[in-house]
């Protein structure tokens, strides 16, 4: 039997209509802007100045604190400007743009595609390159690797898991990476678990990517370390501590981290970002986008360096359809809807889906019936009916006391509510309340 995890899940259509197309190395953008904030935590501090030359692959923003991270730039040109300009979030934060007049990367750093598997430095040395290299989570959430890596004290890792679920419906981008760069992947799995001197690593896949489950089984047997396992299809499969479940059956506490349970999780694209940074001495400057949608001609998944305008990507996978509603940053399910396609990919930005009309208007919502379905899907056991009543109401008291900070925002309460409610926005509104609440306290 498949393993899973127990509690909840969903299964919305899958839609993964790139999931057959090769990975393509975007354009080179006219220009680029690359926000100074690509990670959770401390945004970096800029280090060149207008009118500065710059290579591909060299440093412009230095990390300010431990939770930070470096910014590299991913092109050749000049800084044209050092400003505000929005991201994809919404907001204006500081960046650097760059006007591209080539692409000369630094010399340190090795293009060729020969294939290093040994590990030929300390767990230290590999925790300090991947600060250097700006190493953050590639599966969306972007916290700071090196920090993930720096364990605290008294804690100690057993296990470490990679995650290749990439359950949300419409993403390819970490499936065609497993395919393409399998063997990279794994010596990234080493490395990690070297620095964390641990001896046993998983690797987590659904079985709707059975190409993937067999190259990695095939891969892993000159490790004996690491162990390769299908998962059964169910939304949201990749969170965290849902993994950590199906994999090894522990459970992490409520306000807890993996590592409470020995355990430290990263994504398959961080686990090549990492070994790029280790053995190719390459910082994270580029990342795998899938451009998606029900309407759009040519579904991609496509290398792009950091900065590129999506409205760039889009164009390459054939231009915005006519009856296009919306254009989502991410998936369906967690990403969130942009308001301009000027905005730059980001280290964080793993798809671009491109929502019909009819599909992207909300339905009007109605009172809720009490049913429980929200109850009955949600992966950590919450009340999501009860969280939203809580939310609107402003009882902030008694939503930390419902564990609203547990919620991992997979959406599936929405999905499956008949009456339409606004569950994960009111949710979301109230972890950011609470949250301040907690930070304020502390």
């Amino acid at each position: 039997m498949l393993k899973t995890f127990p509690m909840g899940g969903v299964h919305p259509p899958e839609n993964k209509f790139s999931a057959g197309n090769k990975i393509i190395k975007a354009d080179l953008p006219e220009t680029v802007n690359i926000p100074l904030s690509q990670h959770l935590g401390v945004p970096a501090e800029a280090i060149v100045n207008r009118g500065d030359e710059v290579k591909t692959g060299q440093l412009i923003g230095s990390s300010k604190g431990f939770v930070s991270s470096n910014i590299h730039s991913s092109v050749t040109g000049k800084v044209i400007k050092i400003d505000k300009s929005l991201d994809s979030s919404g907001y204006k934060k500081a960046s650097v743009s760059i006007q591209v007049s080539g692409d000369e990367w630094l010399p340190e750093i090795d293009r060729s595609s020969d294939l290093k598997k040994e590990i030929g430095i300390s767990g230290e040395e590999i925790i300090k390159k991947i600060l250097e290299a700006g190493i953050v989570g590639m599966g969306g959430a972007t916290f700071p690797s090196h920090v993930k890596m720096s364990l605290p004290k008294g804690k100690t890792a057993e296990i470490v898991i990679l995650n290749g679920v990439e359950c949300e419906p419409y993403l390819t981008s970490d499936h065609r990476l497993m395919l393409e760069k399998g063997e990279e992947i794994l010596i990234g799995l080493r490395i990690i678990m070297k620095a964390l001197g641990v001896n046993r690593g998983m690797v987590g896949i659904e079985n709707n990517k059975k190409d993937a489950i067999q190259h990695f089984t095939n891969l892993a047997k000159q490790y004996p370390e690491i162990e390769v396992f299908p998962l059964k299809v169910k939304y949201p499969q990749g969170g965290e501590k849902q993994l950590i479940k199906a994999l090894t059956g522990r459970e992490v506490p409520s306000g807890g981290l993996p590592i409470d349970v020995g355990v430290v999780v990263h994504n398959v694209g961080t686990s090549f970002a990492v070994y790029e940074a280790i053995q190719k001495n390459k910082p994270l400057i580029e990342r795998v986008v899938t451009v998606t949608g029900k309407g759009v001609s040519s579904p991609s998944n496509l290398l792009a360096r950091i900065g590129t305008p999506v409205s760039q990507l889009i164009e390459a996978a054939g231009g915005i359809p006519e009856n296009t509603g919306k254009i989502v940053n991410g998936g369906p399910m967690m990403g969130k809807a942009l308001n301009s396609t000027d905005v730059p990919v980001m280290k964080g930005t793993s798809g671009i889906l491109l929502i019909p009309g009819e599909e992207s208007k909300r339905e009007q919502s109605s009172t809720c019936i009490r049913c429980t379905k929200c109850v009955n899907v949600c992966p950590m056991g919450l009340e999501p009916y009860l969280l939203m009543t809580l939310s609107e109401k402003e009882k902030f008291e008694r939503l930390e006391n419902e564990k609203v900070m547990d919620c991992i925002e997979c959406g599936s309460c929405s999905f499956v509510c008949p009456s339409n409610r606004p569950l994960l926005d009111y949710i979301r509104l109230a972890k950011f309340r609470v949250g301040n609440i907690i930070r304020n306290r502390k």
